[in-house]
Order: structure tokens, then C-alpha cells, then sequence
């Protein structure tokens, strides 16, 4: 049974969480995928959720199939957007980069967390 998470992902990138980890050469456990993700990756994987839940509020769905559902719908929302972003621009936004290849020079410029 997929989860909604793996179902906006999917709809949004093409890949489920885990693939797309795998995307990015890091182990399953112990790398938030978010940390590794690039800015457009972050900001369409918003997208996808807020539409999610836009549409869920709006529908006022319940049980795991009508969100499931939505699940798709908001993932579709940025997965359009993403695409028609690349088309304009003649540039993929999903990436294999990820701040583990990043030379030391570049991890040293990144802002100190909070």
C-alpha cells in the first residue's frame, strides 16, 4: 500500500521518496532527503503538499483512499508546474546532487544552522 507521502512525491517527480534518495546516492536510513535537496526540489515538494492539502480541506475527504486520492491530485499540481518550469527553462529540477559531494570549500560557505 503506498503512502501519501510516496503518492505526492511520485505525482510531483516522478520518484518515490526512497528512489529518490537513491537519486541522490544516499543511504536509506540516517539522510533526511530533504537536507540534500536543492532549493526548486524543496520548493516543488512544498507545492505538491500544500496543494495536497488544499484539495483535501476543499473535498473534505476522509479515509485513506479519498486522501489518497488528493494525494495525487496536489502532487499532479506541482509536477505540472515542475515541468513546464524545465520546459521553459531547458533545465531538470530533480538533481543527483546532494551536500555530501559538495567539496569542504562549498560546505564552508553554507550558513551556520540556527
Amino acid at each position: 500500500m503506498p503512502s501519501l507521502t510516496a503518492e505526492i512525491s511520485k505525482a510531483t517527480f516522478g520518484l518515490t521518496p526512497s528512489e529518490y534518495r537513491n537519486h541522490k546516492g544516499l543511504a536509506r536510513a540516517g539522510d533526511n532527503l530533504r537536507d540534500h535537496m536543492t532549493d526548486l526540489e524543496l520548493i516543488f515538494t512544498m507545492l505538491g503538499e500544500a496543494s495536497t492539502s488544499e484539495i483535501a480541506q476543499t473535498r473534505n475527504t476522509k479515509g485513506f483512499d479519498e486522501n489518497l486520492t488528493a494525494s495525487h491530485d496536489g502532487g499532479t499540481v506541482a509536477g505540472n508546474a515542475r515541468r513546464d518550469l524545465e520546459r521553459k527553462s531547458g533545465r531538470e529540477v530533480v538533481s543527483s546532487q546532494n551536500y555530501k559531494q559538495l567539496p569542504e570549500s562549498a560546505l564552508r560557505q553554507l550558513p551556520e544552522p540556527d
